[in-house]
């Protein structure tokens, strides 16, 4: 439970960093956009190492369906996108591809 509220944590903070980023560079607002940006980017960076898990690189692996699923929901949400059906499959085949990560049993 822990580790999917880390996860959702660090993907709000990435893609509101990164669209911070994003609003600047592309849709022509204030620089300042960066600043916040780069804390969401810190605080992504840090809530990633809070994740339970005895290798980096798995907790990152699963990390990436996660991010990806949050960024449908973003498209949704924060940019009134309405994801289609390839979308919204893709963003499943992801999170199962995390769950085979995070569950899966190890010697």
């Amino acid at each position: 439970m822990i580790t999917a509220l880390v996860y959702t944590g660090a993907a709000l903070a990435e893609i509101a960093g990164c669209f911070a980023f994003w609003s600047w560079l592309r849709l022509g607002r204030s620089a300042w956009w960066a600043l916040p940006g780069t804390l969401s980017l810190v605080l992504f960076a840090v809530l990633l190492t809070r994740v339970e898990s005895d290798a980096a690189g798995r907790a990152y692996a699963a990390y990436g369906g996660v991010y990806i699923a949050a960024s449908i929901l973003w498209l949704w949400l924060a940019e009134s996108q309405r994801p289609d059906r390839w979308d919204m499959t893709g963003a499943a085949i992801c999170l199962v591809g995390t769950g085979i990560i995070l569950f899966a049993p190890r010697a």
